[in-house]
């Protein structure tokens, strides 16, 4: 699951069920199923974020309003060829 801001596409990811239970009911829908897949951040990060056309961070715990981190598409966070501050980086754009 992702959304799209300023151009970014930030992919949701969740550190626990309680977590993603949160941002169901924020969304209105506790009420039906959600699958999930239970994954390392460093495999989304080195392994999802180069497969996404365009710029992509990573948004942890969205509906958590003292536990939320957002990892931006920039050198150092995701790899260096999906990076926005570089040179070449994410969709060919340079910073």
């Amino acid at each position: 699951m992702s959304a799209v801001s300023g151009g970014i596409r930030w992919l949701y990811a969740f550190t626990d069920e309680e977590s993603l239970g949160r941002f169901a009911e924020a969304r209105g829908e506790s009420g039906r199923e959600w699958p999930y897949l239970s994954l390392l951040g460093a495999r989304l990060v080195d392994a999802v974020v180069p497969e996404v056309d365009g710029p992509a961070g990573i948004a942890v715990n969205v509906a958590d309003e003292d536990g939320a981190m957002l990892f931006p598409p920039v050198a150092g966070i995701v790899p260096d060829g999906c990076a926005v501050d570089l040179r070449g980086g994410g969709n060919g754009e340079a910073a």
